[in-house]
């Protein structure tokens, strides 16, 4: 049975651990993380495997699902410590390129990334429910040539991704997630300034915020715009970024910005 092990074992490398081993597709060896207690309350969550507290057996296949700012230094630290010609190593961020694996390339190894694109908040929901997740992946041929059969056998539905354009493609996520948050706080202050309870206002949100993502999804950007803009009214944007502005000046740049954006979007629709 191919070995793995696993470097950095929170949310994302407890889930995914625990979907290794019980769909069979690697044998879970060694887990090290921050401290020896973390170790071995992963391990309990996995179900297998040996807590590392110092340096970690050869192993087939290395997950390191560490902090992205701490990739680079522990793929370093390991090409220093452990022989690694021939294995595949592959890290779990969507913002860093396999190319933060390059210490270990240099020593043999054979590394790529592999980026679940789903909320590990909750990782046991995680592993019970990980069937057709997608998966942002580049890195080696050959380590890839490992990987994706061993993500499809979980479920994942792997989706090839350009390394150079990887933060350009970790911000997609961030628009389709953080800042829709941003746009819908915004929304609702601008219902509480003009009277309307809280619990009110997000009821008033939800119909126009609902159906808008699923006209995005379902039918595209340019054919799901609509309001003054995809008529042409400047004149009602420019009164409502006035008055938006003069209530609240952060949230007035941020209409102001979004305006911009928005009539790009609509030069695009009526092209189309």
């Amino acid at each position: 049975m191919t070995m793995l092990n696993i470097v950095g074992a929170g949310h994302v490398g407890r889930a995914l651990g625990r979907l290794f081993l019980t769909r069979g597709v690697f044998t879970v060896q060694d887990v090290k993380t921050r401290s020896g207690d973390s170790a071995r309350d992963a391990v309990a969550f996995i179900g297998a495997g040996t807590p590392a507290d110092g340096a970690m057996r050869p192993a087939d296949v290395w997950m390191l699902a560490v902090a992205d700012d701490a990739i680079a230094g522990v793929a370093a630290a390991l090409a220093q410590s452990t022989p690694m010609a021939g294995a595949v190593v592959f890290h779990c961020s969507g913002a860093k390129a396999s190319a933060e694996l390059d210490a270990l390339r240099q020593a043999g190894a054979l590394v790529a990334s592999v980026h679940p694109v789903r909320s590990f908040a909750d990782p046991a929901a995680v592993a019970a429910a990980f069937d057709g997740t997608f998966c942002g992946v580049e890195g080696d041929a050959a380590a890839l040539a490992v990987l994706l059969p061993a993500f499809e056998a979980i479920g994942a539905r792997p989706v090839q991704i350009d390394p150079s354009a990887k933060t350009v493609y970790h911000a997609a996520a961030v628009f389709a997630s953080n800042y829709l948050v941003t746009v819908m706080d915004a929304a609702l202050r601008a219902y509480e300034a003009a009277g309307i309870p809280a619990d009110v206002a997000r009821e008033l949100a939800r119909p126009l915020a609902t159906e808008t993502l699923s006209n995005v999804l379902r039918l595209g950007p340019e054919a799901a715009l609509s309001g003054p803009i995809a008529r042409g009214d400047a004149a009602t944007v420019a009164r409502q970024h006035a008055a938006v502005a003069a209530w609240d000046g952060p949230t007035g740049d941020l209409y102001d910005a979004l305006a911009m954006a928005t009539w790009d979007l609509a030069r695009r629709k009526h092209v189309v």
